[in-house]
């Protein structure tokens, strides 16, 4: 495993130009109240290259002027008292051998390293300083990225900062062997957790029961982490894509939208169904489900290098515009929109809304993309999408979720055998 983790840093450094340092942030756990803080989720990136899944360390690279690597990972000293408290730190003997880097030093002699770092470069021509500058709102809290950029620009304004989001994402976005086996174990476990929640559903249950079966069932199968928050909506609360709450009964006769997925080494499976809470499809919810899985269907027959995602979610929107005139859905000056609403596809990986780079817009081998075209009927209390998770290869895609059941008849065979 330590190749792979030293030849991505190698991939990521070939990428920066000569005098040119890269500081990437494992992150930390926020507080929540009083002594509890928030569970450390571990950034990504950092993950990918480092492969190690602690909080408060700081991975160094730095590329010369003659174009030689070095590399220094900073992270806490080892405590005995923590130890006996909360779990030992990593020790720097353990941190080299997860991730292959040899240079071990502890956070506290950061500033003094950085220093060091700022000083070799004098006169050598602008030192360029690369991070992840990631920010999905204006008022999120700063990262140590922006953090770390504001004290450079104060101390050592001489240095250019640059975003290096782009080559990061460019990296993550193809994946290799062992991503995709990590991928793999992520669908096992989902689909396994979506059987056991299909066959424990009945009527008038409340859908954070059904959320709990999922729970379970990953929780005997070893599998703690969740890809993100489950979606569990019954009836019309199905016509809200983010439904969050899962706190209402699900009454006879209604559909359940599920959008959930495990993850396993951090890497993300994200499935959707739909499925009926008594076991059986009404002719008008098999309808209008059939017409979902075969825009599904048509993604994933024709999905390729070289399309885009956009041009994939145009297909679906080309193939409901006839297909939803066949429902009696397009009347009164309706449209596709009023029924589609979002796009077919994302990135899927360590994260699952997937990092991008733009450069990158067509599809390549190595990719991983979801295919989940929706309908939203509000008036007749009727949401279904269906999603599977597929990988692009070199003439085609591989559906990764193809042992899921997904078609009415496998649902209720599924449910039926309780």
């Amino acid at each position: 495993m330590q190749k792979i983790f030293t030849d991505r840093r190698k991939a990521l450094m070939d990428r920066m130009e000569p005098c040119t340092a890269v500081f990437i942030f494992s992150g930390k756990a926020p507080m929540r109240s009083q002594d509890e803080s928030y569970s450390f989720v571990v950034d990504r990136s950092f993950y990918y290259l480092t492969g190690i899944d602690r909080e408060n360390m700081t991975l160094m690279l730095k590329k010369s002027a003659d174009g030689e690597m070095d590399e220094t990972l900073f992270i806490e000293p080892y405590s005995e008292f923590l130890a006996k408290w909360v779990g030992g730190r990593m020790k720097a003997e353990e941190a080299t051998e997860v991730s292959g880097i040899k240079t071990i030093r502890y956070v506290e002699d950061f500033p003094s390293a950085l220093n060091r770092l700022i000083s070799s470069f004098q006169g050598l021509g602008q030192l360029k300083v690369g991070m992840d500058f990631w920010r999905y709102s204006e008022d999120q809290t700063d990262t140590p990225a922006h953090k770390l950029a504001k004290t450079l620009q104060e101390r050592y304004p001489a240095a250019q900062i640059i975003d290096i989001r782009g080559d990061l994402a460019a990296l993550r976005m193809i994946k290799d062997e062992h991503e995709i086996e990590e991928m793999k174990k992520a669908q096992t476990a989902t689909a396994n957790a979506v059987r056991a929640m299909l066959r424990h559903a009945r009527p008038g249950m409340n859908e954070a029961e059904l959320e709990g079966a999922f729970d379970f069932s990953l929780a005997c199968q070893g599998e703690r982490e969740h890809a993100f928050p489950s979606i569990v909506a019954g009836g019309g609360r199905a016509t809200v894509l983010h439904y969050a709450e899962n706190n209402q009964v699900v009454n006879d006769g209604e559909l359940v939208q599920i959008d959930l997925g495990s993850a396993h080494g951090h890497y993300c499976a994200d499935i959707s169904r739909a499925f009926p809470v008594n076991g059986k499809f009404t002719e008008r919810q098999k309808a209008v489900y059939d017409t979902v899985l075969a825009a599904q269907d048509l993604i994933i027959k024709n999905a390729k290098p070289g399309l885009t995602l956009r041009e994939l979610n145009q297909m679906v929107i080309d193939f409901y515009e006839k297909a939803l005139a066949e429902l009696g859905l397009l009347k009164d000056g309706k449209t596709v929109g009023d029924y589609y609403y979002h796009s077919v596809s994302h990135q899927l990986g360590l994260d699952t809304h997937d990092v991008t780079n733009p450069s990158m817009a067509k599809l390549q081998p190595g990719m991983v993309i979801t295919v989940e075209p929706g309908l939203y009927i509000e008036e007749e209390a009727i949401g279904i999408r269906i999603e599977n998770d597929v990988l692009i290869t070199e003439d085609g895609c591989i559906d990764l979720s193809a042992d899921l059941e997904k078609t009415t008849e496998e649902i209720e065979n599924l449910m039926a055998a309780k």
